[in-house]
């Protein structure tokens, strides 16, 4: 599993659908009090998978770790 790879939420775009939560078989995020998804578990998160990123209705994941990000 991924050391330098996971999920970053933005909480200002995320809408607490769950998607994320419900997506992931790897436990990289838990429900909240909030009611929206945590990352609680980013060493769960397989490096270079953006299945959560790309299931977001809001664009409200991006990835710690990539490069496209962190050139910007």
């Amino acid at each position: 599993m991924a050391k330098n790879w996971y999920p970053v939420i933005d909480y200002k775009k995320c809408a607490g659908c769950v998607q994320c939560y419900n997506f992931c078989p790897h436990g990289v995020f838990e429900i909240g009090p909030d009611g929206k998804p945590k990352v609680v578990h980013p060493e769960n998160c397989v490096e270079f998978c953006k299945g959560c990123g790309k299931i977001c209705d809001q664009k409200a994941i991006t990835f710690f770790g990539d490069k496209k990000i962190a050139s910007r």
